[in-house]
């Protein structure tokens, strides 16, 4: 029990000050609960309102992917330059220190592999599991107009619902397969659909046209996707157009791993995500980047 002895009676109440009320600084997460708020701020940084994900999941569909072999060795040195990473569970548990102290996404669909139907996806892991590893967000692939549409959704709407209970922010990824169109109608669409059904965040890809529309119509942040392998100069320019388009950050894998050299690419794109650095200027930073860590 606290000492009563000596209690002074409090007099700085600063009647004259009035109490600070901030909105929140994520686009649509005003109303979100302060637990939901706070992991979502392991994510995106407070202060440029953006996230650079390195995305390194793939293995859950593909297996030992080119770039990904070894996360041990590839992957590790990039994580000082991260906001986030995306990772599914057994390789955070695996290869990740728990000293690690910034923002973890973990990948909670999962089942078919690239052998199979890939929209035939259930929830893989438990809301509980991601308590344990404190993520701070749980992923899920979104197939509209794939041929599980509805389970993919039901997945995304579980997850939510589960997310919600607990606090955790659900990151709905939109899967564009090889009959789906990657307009800039189709991500509107697919987009929208994911944040009226409760996603807190969404993933997405860039389209050159258009892409304003998507990001405008969404309620809730949109992340970029960083997709295929494309020179770095190109990936550099796709990450500052998104950016300028109303992006809320990106989420590359093959982009940054699959560089030539990924320490010096990562930096790159933090210049453009987090300072607005020009992609001809970042692509010169890359190269003197690159020269030094060669």
């Amino acid at each position: 029990m606290a000492d009563t002895d000596n209690v002074k009676e409090g007099k700085l109440f600063y009647p004259d000050v009035p109490v600070k009320s901030e909105a929140f600084f994520l686009k649509g997460s005003n109303s979100l609960d302060w637990g939901m708020k706070n992991r979502l701020s392991k994510i995106f940084d407070p202060t440029s309102g953006k996230t650079v994900m390195l995305a390194i999941d793939h293995g859950y569909f593909q297996g030992p992917t080119t770039g990904l072999e070894r996360v041990d060795i590839n992957i590790l040195p990039l994580l000082p330059y991260t906001d986030t990473l995306m990772l599914t569970r057994g390789m955070l548990r695996t290869t990740i220190s728990p000293t690690y102290g910034k923002g973890v996404v973990l990948r909670a669909s999962g089942g078919p592999s690239i052998l199979k139907e890939l929209s035939n996806e259930e929830i893989a892991m438990s809301v509980e599991d991601a308590l344990r590893l404190n993520a701070s967000a749980m992923a899920v692939q979104v197939f509209i107009g794939g041929e599980f549409e509805t389970k993919s959704i039901h997945n995304m709407t579980r997850l939510v619902d589960e997310g919600n209970r607990y606090g955790i922010p659900t990151l709905a990824v939109t899967a564009v397969g090889k009959d789906m169109a990657r307009d800039a109608r189709y991500l509107r669409l697919a987009c929208r659909i994911c944040a009226e059904l409760g996603a807190t965040y969404v993933k997405t890809y860039y389209v050159p046209e258009e892409f304003d529309s998507v990001t405008a119509s969404c309620p809730v942040p949109v992340v970029m996707a960083g997709g295929k392998k494309i020179p770095e100069p190109d990936a550099l320019r796709m990450s500052y157009n998104a950016i300028q388009e109303g992006a809320a950050g990106v989420d590359m894998g093959r982009n940054i791993f699959q560089s030539e050299n990924p320490i010096a690419m990562i930096q790159a794109v933090r210049k453009v995500v987090h300072e607005g650095m020009k992609p001809e200027e970042a692509y010169e930073l890359y190269q003197t980047l690159k020269k030094q860590t060669h």
